[in-house]
């Protein structure tokens, strides 16, 4: 067990220091991280990649860090990242959860209420992926910036 949080350590250290060998001011580096992460947390398996490439053009962030920070969301994290996106949409659009028990309903269901999830999945996703961006991209700039 001891060895597996070593080798997380080490491999988050070695994160950091290719963070910091990226070309470009902390800004630069920051945004693309930032937008980066803001796309992995949308449901577009595939496509957060180049929405996290087009978005670090638009707003001058790095690309290469901009594709790393979409790997928030990757197979071992789809489904906690996106039911706690559902609920933040649940509970901003009319304060109730929407599918609480996946026992309780049928496939036939979910493809009447299609929009309804889509919305509360979507609206979740933009106001998590911007506080995850906005956060994580303040952090990574405050220390690249100590650092210089």
């Amino acid at each position: 067990m001891i060895q597996m949080w070593w080798k997380f350590i080490i491999r988050l250290r070695r994160f950091f220091r290719w963070l910091w060998l990226q070309d470009g001011t902390p800004g630069y580096k920051a945004r693309g991280l930032g937008l980066g992460i803001f796309c992995g947390c949308f449901p577009l398996f595939g496509f957060q990649t180049l929405l996290g490439i087009t978005m670090a053009s638009l707003f001058r962030g790095n690309h290469i860090l901009a594709i790393s920070g979409t790997w928030v969301s990757n197979p071992l994290t789809y489904l906690p990242l996106y039911l706690f996106n559902y609920r933040v949409g649940s509970f901003l659009l009319d304060r109730s959860p929407g599918l609480q028990n996946s026992s309780e309903f049928a496939w036939k269901e979910i493809w009447s209420e299609g929009w309804i999830l889509a919305s509360r999945l979507l609206l979740g996703s933009s106001l998590v992926g911007a506080f995850l961006g906005l956060v994580v991209g303040s952090f990574i700039y405050l220390i690249l910036k100590l650092r210089s």
